[in-house]
Order: structure tokens, then sequence, then C-alpha cells
């Protein structure tokens, strides 16, 4: 009887909390997030490829995304990334300058627009992907009644203030305000870094779904 993979440990280099990484200029990305037609916000969530319960009537604009939900080192440009890069990278490179990578790359890109009232349930991201890269918010538009839940506490993120979040502790977040609340979301990892150990055998297993 084939022993199961090993179960994939989380990368070290990781925050167990949130990690503060800085300000950030936002303002050219929030004044074209803010100025994007319902449409378009409507129709990129119906295509987009991160659909989970849990996330509730958030909305989501996907520009990057991974092939496997079991390999961050291969990842795919949706059709909105060229039209959007100009504005993404310098915010992307911003916020990310601390971790002091020579060639760091960046998974998954998006926009996340969770509304009014609205709540995404508690979770962790449990696929293997998720294990490796550093997960990054970048706010965009939010509201002191914007709670988020992370590394066991409490936290008001405000705008352009970037953090690393732990997003394989348990955490969510409550939007308690009358507007909607826009983060940039991305994911980041250092190339350099030697793959961990777990990687190899879980590819060469069955599909983890």
């Amino acid at each position: 009887m084939a022993s199961a993979p090993p179960r994939p440990a989380a990368n070290p280099r990781k925050t167990t909390s949130v990690r503060a990484l800085g300000p950030v200029d936002v303002a050219a990305l929030r004044a074209a997030a803010l100025a994007l037609p319902e449409a378009v916000w409507d129709a990129e969530n119906a295509r987009k490829p991160n659909k989970f319960d849990v996330l509730g009537q958030t909305r989501h604009i996907v520009f990057r995304f991974i092939d496997s939900p079991l390999d961050w080192r291969s990842s795919y440009d949706c059709p909105l990334w060229m039209q959007w890069r100009a504005l993404l990278e310098p915010v992307l490179r911003e916020a990310s300058r601390g971790y002091g990578y020579a060639a760091g790359v960046f998974p998954r890109v998006m926009l996340a627009r969770l509304p009014a009232g609205g709540l995404i349930q508690p979770h962790v991201d449990a696929n293997p992907a998720a294990k490796w890269p550093h997960k990054v918010h970048v706010p965009l538009t939010t509201n002191p009644d914007v709670i988020s839940f992370f590394g066991g506490t409490e936290h008001h993120f405000p705008v352009g203030r970037a953090v690393e979040v732990d997003n394989l502790g348990p955490h969510w977040v409550r939007n308690g305000s009358a507007q909607d609340r826009i983060h940039l979301i991305f994911e980041y990892y250092d190339p350099a870094q030697p793959d961990p150990d777990w990687l190899a055998p879980l590819l060469a297993g069955p599909p983890v779904r």
C-alpha cells in the first residue's frame, strides 16, 4: 500500500499573524478601481477562478492566477492584466520591496470588493499552493467599521498601508459599514528560495481537489 504524500508545511518566511509592510502610493490604482463600471465587476467576477462559498458576496477582478492549486510556481495572466499592468506593477513593487527578493514573483493578483454589510466567513487557505507565497493586502477603499481577523486578533487596515496576513490560520472579514471595501490582494514568493521537500512527492501523487 502506497504511503500518503507528506503533509505540506508552511513557508517559514511567512508571517503567523500580521506583518506591516509600510505605506504605498495607491492613488492612481484606487482611482481606476473606483471608476470601474458595475458591468465590468459583474463580468470579471462571473469568470473568476476563485469561487468559494466562504467569500460570500465578495466580487473579484483577477489579474493573475495559478495554474494548479498544488503549485505556486506556475501562473498565468488573465485578460485584464496587460490593460492594468502599468497601474498594478508600481504598487506591487512598492508593497513587496521590504522582502528584499532579487526577482520575486506574483502568482496571484486581484481586486477584492466586499460589499457594505458583507462577511467573509471564517476559513483557512487550504490548498498547497497557498502555503508558500506571502499573502499581501493593500487597502484601496475602506472604513473604520471594516474589521479583519488574522493571527487571533481583530484589525482595521487603513488605505495605502500594505500588510502581509496569515492566510493559513483561521481568518475572516466583516464590513460593518455602509460602503464597499476594495483591497488589492496578491501573493509573492522568492524563486531563489529552495522548494520545500514535500512539493515533489505531492506533484507526483494523485490530484488534490
